[in-house]
């Protein structure tokens, strides 16, 4: 393959798109990314950097312009690192976004599966109920540009409800007026970070104001602002984050107006949200996104499911309607205690709600002799670990329905669920957030019933201890582990490394009783942190 030259200019055809939404070109077997091109097009384009494996390029001309390109509305497109298909055609960007689900699915999934279809949005503008805006160290508001973190002024953006804009420059006119000060990241000083703003179905707002601090100046005249530009206002509520680094909300919140909850209804629910709490942004395409995970899930009123990663309980609480008994999990309480309330509000009796992390919530719940029919998840970006899922598979429901917001860790996911007995039979796409590159995966896992499978069962058979044993309980364990590696072990994992030193003696602890059956190993990192631990509670020398 002969290199390529940057500043070169050389003629290409683009033949699809990356999963950040740019164009692909093949130019003497090189991979080159384009920036706004389209499908089909046969372009000149200049080679601006060279990479290890791959070139960045930009275009010099069009020779033959596609029917799907067409010239973006929003006076922001190109500066803004929002949206990333301004310049397709909407049905030319479901494609692109369906052969990104497909192309993960076939080439890190190793599947021969074809996604169903891709379901798109009836109105693809103005549909995100929360939006967090940036404040950059000048006063300006809007968004980033894309891969820094330069803030794009902008005042009405094309997926923003216009009242959280309104809001946005309402906070932004009390800060000029009151000399109000804005956060610089380099620095650490100032004060306005973000302003974030629910909307719900009714058009009534949550407007929170993120500071470097505990209070502002002119506080009453902040609320002021808002309500004047924005009278559906409920509440504006001021949040202390004063951490360095990228995350948005601090952990602590008052009220300036009104209250500090929004209520909105979606699959017929009703729900309550704060602002952290985890709701997805599209409502009508939540709902289609649901529906499709309902259907997948095939329930007829007599299956238990288990839900993880439950957020307040939206998918849990429309499983309810369809199921016997469903069990929602989620590490975040504050989301749980929400989850209970939603539960209470819609009169839901059939569902309970567990706190903890994922995978150690799946296995005790599997320890606990736990045995649903279907398990659906719905992680977030980096997918789930593989505790999780060897804990799902020991489960053995009959279905796992895993809801996807990255096709690359559901594409590498769905290969591990193969190993442990679990196929993937259906998928289908969803348009959550029109304009941008990302998309929505639902995917079915239904159990093969084949000799080759993996089985995996975990028997925490705690009443038959050794003196070693006794010094320290699992929980223990894990939490030691944690507060000194800060990352997560599983009890399957402590419980092999005790085998290995000797501590459980048992026959055939933790192994199933079918001869071909295999159990995850525990990584080599993990394995050094629990025998530290083991060290450390005195159970091995």
């Amino acid at each position: 393959m002969e290199a390529l030259e940057k500043g070169s200019v050389y003629t290409a055809v683009i033949d699809g798109y990356s999963s950040e939404g740019l164009g692909i070109a093949r130019v003497n077997g090189a991979v080159v990314f384009v920036p706004h091109a389209v499908r089909g097009e046969e372009i000149d384009l200049r080679i601006t950097k060279v990479m290890k494996t791959s070139y960045a390029g930009e275009i010099v001309k069009i020779h033959n312009p596609s029917p799907e390109r067409m010239e973006p509305e929003c006076p922001y497109a190109g500066k803004c690192g929002g949206c990333a298909y301004r310049h397709l055609t909407y049905p030319e960007e479901l494609w692109a976004k369906r052969q990104r689900v497909q192309d993960a699915l076939t080439r890190i999934g190793g599947l021969e599966l074809t996604v169903e279809e891709i379901l798109g949005a009836k109105n693809p503008e103005h549909y995100r109920n929360k939006s967090q805006y940036p404040v950059g160290a000048d006063g300006s508001i809007g968004f980033f540009q894309a891969r820094t973190h330069k803030v794009v002024p902008i005042r009405r953006c094309l997926i923003q409800t216009e009242a959280a804009d309104r809001t946005a420059q309402a906070v932004g006119e009390w800060m000029r007026r009151y000399k109000i000060s804005a956060y610089d990241e380099t620095t650490g000083k100032g004060l306005v970070r973000h302003v974030c703003v629910r909307v719900n179905r009714k058009g009534e707002s949550l407007c929170c104001v993120v500071v470097n601090g505990n209070k502002v100046p002119r506080e009453p005249e902040l609320a002021a602002y808002v309500t004047a530009a924005v009278p559906h206002t409920v509440g504006v509520l001021l949040n202390s984050n004063t951490r360095r680094g990228n995350v948005v909300l601090g952990d602590k919140y008052r009220t300036l107006f009104g209250r500090n909850y929004l209520m909105d209804t979606l699959c017929g629910l009703e729900f309550k949200l704060s602002m952290p709490s985890f709701y997805q942004v599209n409502r009508d395409q939540a709902e289609v996104l649901y529906g499709k995970a309902l259907e997948f899930a095939g329930l007829t009123g007599n299956e238990t499911v288990l839900d993880l990663y439950c957020g307040i309980g939206t998918i849990t609480l429309c499983l309810a309607k369809a199921a016997k008994r469903v069990i929602g999990a989620e590490i975040v309480p504050p989301a749980i205690r929400d989850a209970k309330e939603n539960a209470l509000r819609n009169h839901v009796e059939n569902a309970e709600f567990f706190c903890g992390d994922a995978a150690d919530i799946a296995a005790k719940l599997e320890s606990d002799g736990l045995r649903p029919d279907v398990v659906t998840v719905d992680p977030p970006r980096k997918g789930l670990a593989p505790e999780v899922i060897a804990s799902v598979a020991a489960m053995g429901p009959e279905k796992v329905v895993y809801v996807s917001c990255d096709p690359a860790t559901l594409g590498r996911d769905v290969k591990i669920f193969r190993e442990f007995g679990y196929e993937a039979k259906r998928a289908a796409a969803v348009d959550m957030f029109p304009g941008t590159a990302h998309v929505e995966t639902v995917c079915l896992l239904s159990k093969l019933n084949v000799k080759h499978h993996i089985e995996v069962e975990i028997t925490m058979d705690e009443l038959d201890l050794t003196a070693a044993e006794s010094k320290a309980t699992y929980d223990e364990i894990k939490a030691y582990v944690l507060e000194k590696f800060g990352f997560k072990v599983s009890q399957l994992y402590i419980a092999q490394i005790k085998r290995k030193c000797g501590i459980i003696e048992r026959k055939n602890y933790n192994q199933s009783k079918k001869e071909d059956a295999k159990v995850p190993k525990c990584p080599p990192e993990k394995e050094a942190a629990i025998m530290d631990a083991l060290k450390h509670f005195q159970m091995i020398p």
